[in-house]
């Protein structure tokens, strides 16, 4: 078994990390200046290999997508277009269906309507012919003078 010192000594250590810390500064100045010569000489002829090899990779891309996509964007289109035709021709029979009942069902001649305001809310009263209307008060003054009558008996 390796047997490790435990003497520590602070003068040891402190020389170690300045020395090391100049190495990395040294190593930092040397990246720096091979990165410069690299950009200065090669860098242009790399990056513009890189754009041309990019050009290509995307190109290949588009075609493999529009390969496998395309098909099935014009399905999803075709299924689109069919459904939008069948519900527009549902609805225009619907309609159609519920004309036809409405005509059959509902009177020639539909009573007139007034609209009577009280507050904010609207009531929807049904307005009489003249006719009827003045028959209908005979009949209900009638009424009254029949029950007083009797009540009165």
């Amino acid at each position: 078994m390796l047997k490790q010192s435990t003497n520590f000594y602070p003068r040891q250590m402190g020389e170690s990390a300045l020395a090391a810390s100049r190495q990395v500064w040294l190593a930092g100045l040397g990246a720096t200046a091979v990165t410069r010569d690299w950009v200065q000489g090669e860098a242009g002829h790399m990056f513009k290999r890189l754009v041309k090899e990019g050009n290509v990779v995307e190109a290949n891309a588009v075609r493999v997508v529009n390969e496998r996509l395309g098909p099935s964007i014009a399905r999803a289109n075709v299924a689109w277009r069919k459904t939008r035709r069948t519900v527009e021709s549902t609805v225009k029979q619907a309609a159609a269906a519920v004309v036809d009942y409405a005509e059959r069902v509902l009177p020639k001649a539909l009573p007139k309507v007034e609209f009577v305001r009280a507050g904010k809310s609207v009531a929807i009263r049904p307005v009489a012919p003249a006719k009827r209307r003045a028959k209908a008060v005979r009949a209900r003054k009638t009424k009254t003078v029949r029950k007083a009558r009797r009540a009165a008996k």
